[in-house]
């Protein structure tokens, strides 16, 4: 499929249909990558915004005692943690609240009348301040024993450096398409120099130069990359859209909710484009120097 006026006829080559099929699964994949990419990105950014600086402390629920202790035990903890320089604000996690964080492991909960579930207290952590968790912990545990401080950055850096990993991964496979489409660009357009080798020689007869060769080759190979591009890309969004249909149904509430953003969908539809320009280029650089390599 050549754009413009083309002397050879590169559409007749056997070799060259199937160039715009493996270009359109580059661009599947391709596609699907990079709204991983994104993905992950947006999830560790919304992670790392919603869980940087903050603390949760754990109280037990006591095995004996009255419920009254357990209050005045709550109250203490709460009095130290709010009189700590360090912290910013120290609230109280509602009951409900707390069913609902244990209803994606352990199903609805909210008939379970006196079931024991251990209490909670939001901790937030000034901004820039230097807290010493386990020196909080011992503290606390001198006050109400068997409570337990869970340091949200600790697990959020695990969490992160894995989500890191995981993009480290996707513009791998990206590297990998690329370099895929530019192989699959040379041997199609060397195999077309050696089928119309006769064409070509009679056109520099005729005064035809190499840049000229050059530009049919790549007109061929762009039209190649659009149709197959964004044949690529009319089977990806689909895909995406069911992914996040399945995805969204599922409501389990352990992960967050990832959507993308105008600038996400656009930048979703740029592969097509760049692999049309990169076999264009691709064509044109290799037949300029087979030709120079013929002369």
């Amino acid at each position: 499929m050549a754009l413009g006026r083309s002397d050879l006829p590169l559409d007749s080559d056997a070799d060259g249909r199937f160039l715009p099929w493996l270009l359109a699964f580059a661009v599947f994949l391709a596609v699907l990558a990079l709204a991983g990419l994104l993905a992950l990105n947006a999830l560790a950014e919304r992670w790392q915004s919603g869980v940087t600086d903050t603390l949760t402390v754990q109280i037990m629920p006591a095995k004996s005692g009255t419920s009254r202790d357990a209050e005045e035990d709550h109250l203490a903890l709460l009095k130290a943690l709010r009189e700590t320089p360090e912290i910013a604000t120290a609230e109280p996690v509602k009951e409900s609240e707390v069913l609902r964080l244990l209803e994606p492991w352990l199903g609805d909960l909210t008939a379970a009348a006196g079931l024991p579930l251990p209490r909670l207290i939001e901790v937030e952590v000034l901004a820039g301040a230097d807290l010493d968790t386990a020196a909080l912990q011992e503290r606390l545990r001198r006050l109400v024993a068997g409570v337990t401080v869970d340091d949200h950055g600790v697990w959020l850096a695990k969490v992160v450096r894995l989500i890191r990993m995981a993009q480290g991964l996707a513009l791998l496979v990206l590297l990998l398409i690329a370099l895929t489409t530019v192989g699959t660009v040379i041997f199609t357009t060397r195999t077309g120099l050696a089928i119309h080798q006769e064409v070509i020689e009679v056109l520099h007869l005729i005064g035809a130069r190499d840049s000229y060769v050059a530009r049919q080759f790549g007109a061929h190979a762009l039209g190649f990359g659009l149709c197959g591009g964004f044949g690529g890309l009319a089977l990806a969004l689909p895909t995406l859209l069911a992914i996040g249909y399945l995805a969204g149904a599922l409501d389990t509430g352990v992960l967050p909710e990832v959507s993308f953003g105008l600038f996400d969908w656009i930048a979703l539809c740029l592969p097509p484009l760049a692999v049309a320009a990169l076999a264009t280029v691709t064509a044109r650089l290799t037949v300029l120097r087979v030709l120079e390599r013929m002369l």
